[in-house]
């Protein structure tokens, strides 16, 4: 059973045993979205481009799923690093059950202004009515992601990454079984739902995760014996966790936002961009991998050695973090400016769809490091439970730099295509000054700064 004190110890070794996994599990997260993605390309440019939309519409619906489970790595991490095993359980059990009423409030969101978002950032058409399609099945997969990441949250904080690594690799194997079975059948003996089989096989396999993450919490010592009483709603504990969770999932459904921005002055360039702003979204992700593993060790790393009032491993595994990831993300820069035409080429062979793609691979090239950096702060507000700062940063970086500098690179300057990358790029730029500023004054008051003294 894993369960990891990391207030003592080399850092660099904490970084190894927490990053790996969780890195594993997102590169096989994104290849599962990358294997959707070519299995969109048997039914066209107007599939894939569907796909791009309702995916966008989703995600943003899983964005308290995504809050809670950093509420839980950051307030069940603080509970470890005091020795409190009691407050972890009662937060883990307050969490899960908060998880659900969440769950079910996304249901009712999603139903509602679901085809409203997706209606925003498509023209009428084809492609439209697959990303309406593929959305309402993926509703079903709801419980599954909330409760998933709320899980992993709580795994994370006691040092396990290692579940969801190998929840999110069974998951792939799976996808890659289901997708073909769901979307042609078995002739003769099962009828195939074309592209919205893509869906119930998500809805599937991210069931399984969910189930399989929650076996694992319920296992655990902390969480034996446990009665149904314990998840009666406390209203301070979820006050507690939501306060945590709220920012971080606001960051993370503004996040989601700016994609409607993108995707909504994308629309006038025609399906071919759609298509193309999709298929390179994953394939950047791969190329954060890394740099994503690292910056999420970083929270229970960070948030137990914070717990422990230990500031200076707190500031050493800030700066390990971002080193690192910064590294590993400028590595990625020669394959990303020359093969991101032919990357895009393996998802679809409309040559408008791989040239669109090649250009925005090449500026998201210039802009990973910086991406990195921006993470590794938000990690750090998390930890120090001060993730309110880490929705400011975003409703600017995510919000008003991105409406802001895409309209003023395609309608002052007339940079079209190239203009809503360049003004991604600098919403993150600017972005990243921000948030440093913020993230020395948070420091400055709760550790002692961000460098060692």
């Amino acid at each position: 059973m894993i369960e990891e004190d990391l207030t003592t110890g080399p850092i660099n070794g904490h970084f190894r045993r927490l990053a790996i996994p969780a890195a594993i599990g997102m590169l096989f997260s994104t290849l599962y979205n990358i294997v959707d993605t070519f299995y969109a390309g048997f039914f066209g440019t107007q599939a894939q481009a569907g796909l791009a939309v309702g995916f966008q519409a989703f995600f943003v619906l899983i964005a308290v799923g995504f809050g809670l489970g950093s509420a839980m790595s950051a307030l069940v991490g603080n509970a470890r690093g005091r020795k409190d095993i009691a407050d972890a359980r009662r937060l883990a059990a307050q969490g899960i059950g908060l998880a659900v009423c969440a769950t079910l409030a996304s249901i009712i969101i999603a139903l509602l202004l679901g085809p409203l978002l997706i209606a925003l950032v498509s023209q009428p058409g084809p492609y439209r009515e697959a990303g309406l399609s593929y959305f309402y099945w993926l509703i079903l997969s709801l419980p599954g992601f909330v409760l998933a990441y709320t899980a992993n949250g709580i795994l994370q904080a006691r040092g396990d990454t290692v579940s969801m690594q190998r929840a999110l690799v069974v998951a792939f194997f799976a996808n890659i079984l289901l997708n073909p079975l769901l979307m042609f059948g078995l002739p003769g003996l099962v009828p195939g739902m074309g592209f919205n089989g893509i869906a119930l096989a998500t809805v599937l396999s991210q069931t399984g995760v969910a189930v399989f993450l929650l076996f694992k919490i319920f296992s655990r010592a902390m969480m034996q014996n446990l009665q149904w009483r314990e998840f009666k709603p406390v209203a301070t504990k979820y006050w507690e966790i939501a306060s945590q969770a709220s920012p971080a999932a606001l960051a993370l459904l503004i996040n989601f936002a700016s994609g409607f921005v993108v995707q909504f002055a994308l629309k006038d360039y025609g399906e071919e961009a759609l298509a193309a702003y999709g298929i390179s979204l994953r394939i950047e992700q791969l190329f954060l991998l890394p740099a994503v593993g690292i910056t999420i060790a970083l929270v229970p790393i960070a948030a137990q050695n914070y717990g422990k009032q230990d500031y200076d491993r707190v500031r050493q595994s800030f700066r390990r973090c971002w080193t690192l990831g910064v590294l590993a993300t400028t590595a990625a820069f020669p394959l990303l400016w020359f093969f991101g035409g032919f990357a895009t080429s393996l998802f679809s062979d409309d040559p408008e769809v791989v040239r669109i793609g090649g250009l925005f691979l090449q500026v998201e090239a210039v802009v990973l490091p910086i991406y990195v950096v921006l993470f590794s702060v938000n990690s750090l507000l998390q930890a120090l439970k001060k993730a309110v700062w880490t929705m400011w940063i975003g409703i600017y970086r995510q919000g008003i730099g991105i409406a802001l500098f895409i309209w003023l690179f395609t309608q002052v300057f007339d940079l079209e295509l190239l203009g809503v990358r360049l003004g991604i790029a600098l919403a993150v730029v600017t972005g990243l000054m921000m948030s440093l500023f913020i993230a020395k004054r948070i420091a400055d008051q709760k550790i002692g700064g961000l460098t060692s003294r």
